[in-house]
């Protein structure tokens, strides 16, 4: 069965090479949100089988998109990889106790993503 992964970033260009990357490379079905709050609605409605999220969003960021999911017994199951430019130790250590299940550190490679997601969500490629 096809896995499913709802983007959610505010950046229309990482939106799209990311889609690419995961459809074509992954296979992958992909829907997106370009704010957090069009991404708990989606995430509500698609139940997609996974989340990348990016941390630094206008309005609602990444950490209270992420709350937001896990506070909802209908989403709090989705696994969550953030995707962030803040790479410092402190940072990374702030996000591993939210509770989420991996960081992608931008820039990233498109082509690799997939590989990468499926690697930390234990799917098989």
């Amino acid at each position: 069965m096809t896995k499913r992964i709802l983007i959610i970033d505010d950046d229309t260009d990482i939106l799209a090479v990311t889609q690419l990357a995961l459809k074509s490379v992954g296979g992958w079905e992909v829907s997106m949100a370009t704010s957090g709050q069009e991404g708990l609605v989606k995430a509500l409605k698609e139940q997609p089988d996974a989340i990348l999220l990016d941390v630094m969003m206008p309005d609602m960021d990444g950490i209270a998109t992420f709350q937001a999911l896990q506070a909802d017994p209908a989403t709090q199951a989705i696994p969550v990889i953030l995707m962030t430019a803040k790479v410092q130790a402190s940072e990374r250590r702030r996000f591993a106790h939210l509770g989420v299940v991996s960081i992608i550190i931008k820039p990233f490679k498109a082509m690799k993503l997939p590989a990468q997601i499926a690697e930390v969500l234990g799917w098989s490629q």
